[in-house]
């Protein structure tokens, strides 16, 4: 199993509630996470990009660092951990991405990886122009393909031509080459974006309650298998961890029941317009009322693995016994207490040891 810190580059991180710690996306903030999660000995790091917050009392996600921006300044200031920026595909150019991840690879010395966003929230991109039509709901993960396809022209032939759908360029001049070949991730959690990801993507990233993980692992290796590739499957998790099982659930009851409904309605809505079956948007809106060990929407619907550093542990373990998956992506209500907690408490109990993971 590989363990991974999904930074809070924007505000308030992962969880729509007032009930938990309030910040904003400072770079301080995410240097401090970044290094004890090294420390800890913890596999990597990954950042969202949002273009427009939820509003509401806690501001959600009302202000956000800009991703590559961010992790070029992470692989200055850390040795060894994998680094995932993320690029929303409608916002950014690949020939742009691409130069970019070149750069925090050169900077990192080969650890700089890449989370694809395909985009599916309307709203970030209206406000910019960007939004190509409704079509682009059911079109968005072949606009990806060709994406991918075009960043791993350039990366592997540093000047490239190419003549696609989407995307068009001549003899574009991409230089320095990266370091090593980047690992691509994204989030497929609908069959559309599970096929793309086992198509064109080396590791898939989702969140879902416990009973469907193991199935969806499953369903991606087998696809990535049928197409002569090794992908793997790392899913989302919330952790709290404390001394007791009775104060890691005053924790998560205090969050849930001081949710900032007027956020999740932003959210909310917007996820009902996207009509991809079965995607992330559809998992936010099935997670209004599920208890939060399952994915309570005041956690962005991401299932929260609470209780003491044992229990914690236990279930980490039963998890990865159980469903098949590589890895976890974990948030924290405080992160940097939340990290060094499980590197010192939870970790050493884990009998599904965290291997070294190269970006």
């Amino acid at each position: 199993m590989h363990y991974g810190v999904f930074i809070p580059n924007a505000t308030n991180g992962y969880i729509l509630s007032t009930g938990s710690p309030q910040y904003r996306p400072s770079f301080a903030h995410n240097v401090a996470i970044t290094q004890e999660a090294e420390r800890q000995g913890l596999d990597f790091v990954l950042s969202m990009m949002k273009h427009r917050g939820a509003g509401g009392p806690s501001d959600f996600w009302g202000e956000c660092l800009e991703s590559f921006t961010l992790f070029g300044g992470l692989a200055a200031v850390t040795e060894r951990i994998g680094l995932y920026p993320s690029v929303t595909t409608l916002a950014t150019h690949p020939i742009m991405a691409a130069r970019m991840v070149a750069t925090i690879d050169e900077i990192s010395g080969g650890r700089c990886g890449l989370n694809i966003v395909t985009g599916w929230n309307k709203p970030e991109y209206t406000q910019m122009g960007l939004w190509p039509g409704d079509e682009y709901f059911a079109r968005r993960y072949d606009y990806a393909a060709e994406y991918v396809r075009a960043l791993r022209a350039l990366w592997s032939e540093g000047n490239a031509t190419f003549d696609g759908e989407f995307f068009s360029f001549d003899d574009a001049d991409m230089r320095p080459k990266p370091l090593h070949t980047p690992t691509i991730v994204c989030a497929g959690q609908s069959p559309a974006g599970q096929a793309f990801t086992a198509e064109h993507g080396d590791r898939n990233f989702i969140m879902a309650e416990r009973s469907k993980v193991g199935d969806i692992a499953a369903g991606v290796r087998r696809l990535g298998d049928e197409a002569g590739r090794d992908v793997g499957t790392y899913a989302l998790y919330c952790i709290i961890a404390e001394e007791t099982d009775d104060e890691a659930d005053r924790l998560c009851a205090h969050i849930v029941e001081n949710a900032d409904l007027a956020a999740i309605s932003y959210m909310t809505t917007g996820a009902s317009l996207d009509t991809n079956p079965d995607g992330t948007s559809a998992q936010l809106l099935a997670s209004l009322e599920r208890p939060a060990s399952e994915g309570n929407m005041a956690f962005l619907s991401l299932p929260v693995v609470k209780g003491s550093y044992e229990r914690v542990a236990a279930q980490l373990d039963e998890i990865a016994a159980t469903t098949g998956i590589d890895g976890a992506l974990l948030t924290w209500p405080d992160f940097v207490d939340g990290v060094t907690k499980f590197g010192e408490r939870v970790k050493p109990l884990l009998r599904e040891a965290a291997q070294p993971a190269t970006a």
